[in-house]
């Protein structure tokens, strides 16, 4: 297979990297091994070294084992950028068990549906998340729950002060904890801190990413622990210079995203890096913790870039120390890089990958030429091509579906043997997304997979926010699709028909479904119609509806998706 994009990668990058046989949980016990003593979370000042993170996962696993939680049963982790959210994660492998990543934003309905597609035994979830996650039992094969705190590792000062900042703010929450709910400090501090004997291997499950896939119906991608290292390590190798025990990187990028969890905390851990954790996005703590603590690689999100860039006080603070970031979940625009590089002198390219892939699969050299609308070049040890409605491969410039091949691909779908074998058919992983490639070998993509809407970093399903909308007693017919938004990536607007008689505000139908949804998934815009365009045959034409929209005004940006 001609593959020209190994002659465009960055000076040091290598076409083929040797991968290592072993399971995520290696990489932790190497750091522990090499550096032990240096710090591997940063959490508003406070330090946890990996000598001490090796403890409290093996306290975690032993509270595991104490729950009756063994080798490939799910363990689910429904938190934001906190220590704990590290300490499950690794913790659960270290037994043998697959993580099940949680948006903390799903309703409880949603989260029911998860809890019970993965049959996750135990929850890890935030004493703030008690609502939405108490009647799990009752809906769910959910056996128990560990709930933490965000003030239980802050540092001494500021968790004496946390209990007012929260009263105040309304966050503050207090209840008993009896089996089958546990307090996490009370839980950690009776188990041993001993080193399970259990050993998971390189082909073992280790994680369930739930994601819509190329339908937009929520499924569990099964990555194994040789799919996760093998992606953590094309990233170490993709960004020249970066030296074990030496690099700094901001995670703000949640961990329950699979590109979060990759690129931030098992990229970290690979490297013995240092981790600083910001539990949701604001632009001026963000500024600060880079001023403060310095870090040297800042993955994220267009929203987060843009939102930083124009912060009027911005020149204020010291960025310096920002040397290089890979922009996913959506396309990034060159302005948006542009102002960026100049307020850091950092190197900011775009990548693209999926929940399929551990996720990345393409980016753009870091040192080397950058090609502008381009989401890149294949990783090491990764093919890609761009084939026709039949299958075959089609020449350089034609656009096609995007096909992948490569260690960090997925094992299929959890429990949809006959959408795995489609979504992998011919040993490709078959992306949905239209692409083409040029001479050099770089990938444009010309349109994401049907229908699916990219809002502020998140991925939303038309379907999952037609069927609230069905719900509605006033609602007749529905449709949602993504409109393009300068900030946001796409804005979700709903278009309404509404049965005779009825009539109805915006703000009703966007309450309603704020009741059942995730909200960003609730939508933006609400359009009500006498009719909505059809074929012959009945169905919607989607196109159309975002066709006939005025384009977009230029207006100032909203908060950050994760504010």
């Amino acid at each position: 297979m001609d593959r020209p994009w190994h002659a465009h990668y960055a000076d040091g990058v290598p076409a083929n990297i040797d991968l290592p046989d072993i399971a995520l949980t290696r990489l932790l016990a190497n750091s522990v091994e090499q550096h032990g003593e240096l710090t591997a979370i940063r959490y508003y000042g406070e330090a946890i070294s990996y000598q001490q993170l090796e403890l409290l996962t093996n306290r975690f696993a032993n509270t595991l084992i104490r729950l009756g939680i063994g080798p490939r049963d799910r363990v689910a982790i429904m938190l934001p950028n906190v220590p704990q959210a590290v300490i499950a994660y690794y913790g659960a492998l270290k037994i043998g068990a697959v993580v099940v990543q949680t948006n903390p934003l799903y309703t409880t309905e949603e989260l029911a549906q998860q809890m019970d597609d993965s049959g996750a035994k135990v929850l890890i979830a935030l004493d703030l998340f008690r609502t939405q996650v108490a009647p799990m039992f009752e809906r769910s094969p959910l056996e128990s729950v560990l709930y933490c705190g965000v003030r239980d590792y802050l540092p001494t000062l500021l968790k004496l002060l946390y209990p007012f900042k929260a009263k105040r703010d309304g966050n503050w929450v207090s209840f008993d904890k009896q089996p089958p709910e546990y307090d996490w400090l009370d839980s950690l501090a009776e188990s041993e801190p001993t080193a399970p004997t259990f050993q998971p291997a390189a082909d073992d499950l280790a994680l369930l990413q739930y994601t819509g896939g190329t339908t937009g119906i929520p499924k569990g991608v099964m990555l194994t622990h040789r799919n996760l290292v093998a992606n953590s390590l094309q990233c170490a190798a993709w960004i020249p210079g970066t030296r074990m025990g030496a690099e700094r990187l901001l995670a703000v990028i949640p961990f329950f995203h699979v590109y979060g969890m990759t690129t931030c905390m098992n990229l970290a851990v690979a490297l013995a890096s240092e981790m600083i954790l910001l539990p949701k996005f604001q632009t001026v703590e963000v500024l600060k913790a880079i001023a403060r603590y310095k870090p040297t690689l800042f993955p994220g999100i267009q929203a987060m870039y843009l939102a930083l860039g124009n912060h009027p006080e911005a020149t204020r603070y010291d960025l310096s120390s920002v040397r290089a970031c890979i922009s996913g979940a959506g396309a990034l625009q060159a302005d948006v890089r542009e102002r960026f590089e100049g307020l850091t002198g950092a190197t900011v390219v775009e990548g693209y990958g999926l929940s399929e892939a551990s996720p990345v699969t393409h980016a753009n050299p870091i040192g080397g030429t950058q090609v502008a609308g381009a989401i890149g070049l294949p990783f090491p040890n990764t093919d890609a091509q761009v084939i026709d409605l039949e299958g075959a491969p089609l020449p350089v410039g034609e656009v096609g579906e995007l096909l992948v091949k490569g260690p960090q691909v997925m094992q299929g779908y959890w429990n949809r043997s006959d959408e795995s074998l489609t979504t992998l058919a011919g040993g490709w992983l078959h992306t949905g997304d239209m692409a083409r490639m040029d001479e050099q070998g770089f990938f444009y993509l010309v349109d994401r997979k049907k229908d699916m809407i990219k809002t502020g970093g998140e991925n939303v399903y038309p379907r999952d926010v037609e069927e609230v909308l069905f719900r509605h007693p006033k609602i007749r017919e529905a449709v949602v699709a993504g409109l393009p938004d300068d900030f946001l990536g796409e804005r979700i607007k709903a278009y309404i028909v509404l049965n005779e008689g009825e009539t109805a505000e915006p703000e009703e139908i966007m309450d309603f479904c704020a009741e059942h949804l995730a909200k960003f998934k609730v939508p933006r815009e609400i359009s009500f119609l006498p009719e909505l365009p059809k074929t012959i045959v009945g169905k919607v034409l989607r196109r159309l509806l975002v066709e006939a929209e005025p384009l977009p005004a230029h207006t100032e940006p909203p908060l950050p998706p994760a504010e």
